[in-house]
């Protein structure tokens, strides 16, 4: 299914490309940004001219609309967009990248003309094998038409495949990194433009961050040498709108596919979430339920006064 989407890419005409996600920085307290849209598919329409469209990534456009043929839609399909999303429970500065999300987060700094404002990109990242490094780093050089250096390792792996690699691959339209980088202060690892678009929003990487060609373009104009870049791995997310409190789930696994087996670390991560708010009421198995579909869209989580008494160990049950 992955090589039959990243060939068809090559013979997909996109129209009317998406332009830079940007939102007004949420209210002291808040932890929203965006909304769910609903569009509806035209006939030539498949998930991954709509992702490119909509600035999306094509996993979780597929995992928001699980009934829906990701081929062939249909005309007249209802699509739901998963444009809401809860911030990261990180410092709101520079970027901050979630791997389970497959999401980018920049925020501006405030001497910057964009400051109040959040930025986000869908993007490509590692797949398994070949993860993606968590942590904090910081941005420590930028280069528009660079060319690609492969390690010793992909040359391995596409000599193995035999599919050899030059020691470097210049600048122009076969090269993976497409027209921008970002070069980060782990070794070997950057984020990058691409000559495959169909591939953001979806683990097809050897650990580098890719982005749409116009995304990447949006990002290096706007961040500077020494941006702090911060990359977590965080499922579950939880955060507040308007005193209602949220939780948005995405698939735990490195492919994207299998739901939560096991659900120490989902209720980990909210029994952390609500360690301020002990007494509030939660809504367990609807939690639950969100944590076994990962589909990425932020709903809330409060219960009724009755459930209250109800502790994370008695939920499982």
């Amino acid at each position: 299914m992955l090589m039959r989407l990243l060939l068809s890419a090559a013979l997909l005409l996109v129209v009317g490309l998406a332009q830079a996600e940007v939102y007004d920085m949420p209210d002291e307290g808040d932890d929203l940004i965006g909304k769910i849209e609903h569009i509806e598919a035209k006939e030539e329409d498949t998930f991954v001219a709509l992702a490119r469209r909509h600035n999306v990534g094509y996993v979780e456009l597929q995992l928001a609309n699980p009934e829906v043929d990701a081929w062939l839609p249909g005309e007249g399909t209802d699509i739901l967009l998963p444009k809401q999303y809860i911030l990261p429970q990180e410092s709101r500065e520079g970027i901050v990248i979630n791997i389970a999300e497959m999401r980018l987060y920049y925020f501006p700094p405030e001497n910057d003309a964009n400051a109040g404002k959040v930025f986000t990109f869908p993007m490509g990242i590692g797949r398994e094998g070949w993860d993606t490094p968590l942590g904090t780093t910081t941005i420590t050089r930028k280069k528009q038409n660079p060319n690609w250096y492969p390690p010793q390792s992909i040359r391995k792996e596409h000599a193995e495949a035999g599919d050899p690699l030059p020691t470097v691959v210049k600048a122009g339209p076969d090269n993976p990194l497409g027209q921008h980088a970002l070069y980060l202060g782990f070794p070997a690892y950057l984020m990058h433009g691409t000559n495959k678009p169909a591939g953001i929003g979806m683990r097809v990487s050897h650990g580098c961050l890719r982005l749409f060609p116009e995304d990447i373009e949006a990002l290096f104009s706007m961040v500077k040498v020494g941006t702090k870049v911060t990359i977590i791995d965080e499922p579950y997310k939880f955060g507040w709108q308007d005193g209602k409190f949220y939780m948005e789930a995405h698939p735990p696994d490195a492919n994207g596919e299998t739901r939560v087996e096991t659900y120490t670390p989902f209720v980990t991560a909210l029994v952390q979430a609500t360690k301020a708010h002990e007494k509030m009421p939660i809504d367990w198995e609807k939690a639950q339920a969100m944590a076994r579909s990962g589909d990425g869209i932020p709903r809330i989580i409060e219960a009724p006064g009755a459930s209250a008494e109800r502790t994370p160990t008695q939920a499982m049950r």
